[in-house]
C-alpha cells in the first residue's frame, strides 16, 4: 500500500502542476498572445501524465478497498480541474492513513501485516 500511495502522490502533483501550467500560462499565451507553442508542448505531457494518474488512482483505490462510486471516481476526476489534484491527493493520503495505519511506516511492505 505504501508504494501505491507514494506513486499516486507523486503523479498527482505532476498532473496538477502541468494542468496549472496549461490552463494559466499556455492557454492565455495561445488565445491572447497568438503563440500556441506552449500548448502544443504541455498538452500532450499533461495528457500522458493524466493517463498514468488514472491507472495509479484506480490501483490505489482497489488496494484501499474503496467503492467505485464515489471514492474511486472522485479520486480519478481529481486531475481534471486545476488545483483539484492537490486537494484530492491530500484527502486520499489522510483517508488511507486513517484506514490503513501501516501505510505510514515505510519499512512495512505490502505483503507484511501489522
Amino acid at each position: 500500500m505504501n508504494a501505491a500511495l507514494k506513486r499516486f502522490r507523486i503523479v498527482a502533483w505532476i498532473v496538477g502542476t502541468f494542468l496549472i501550467l496549461l490552463m494559466f500560462v499556455a492557454m492565455p499565451l495561445k488565445y491572447f498572445g497568438g503563440n500556441d507553442t506552449m500548448v502544443s508542448v504541455i498538452s500532450p505531457i499533461h495528457g500522458l501524465c493524466y493517463m498514468v494518474y488514472l491507472v495509479l488512482a484506480f490501483h490505489l483505490a482497489q488496494q484501499a478497498g474503496w467503492r467505485f462510486w464515489p471514492q474511486t471516481v472522485g479520486l480519478m476526476l481529481g486531475g481534471t480541474v486545476p488545483v483539484a489534484s492537490f486537494f484530492v491527493e491530500r484527502w486520499a493520503h489522510r483517508r488511507i492513513l486513517e484506514e490503513h495505519p501501516q501505510a505510514a511506516d515505510p519499512k512495512v511492505r505490502d505483503d507484511e501485516r501489522v
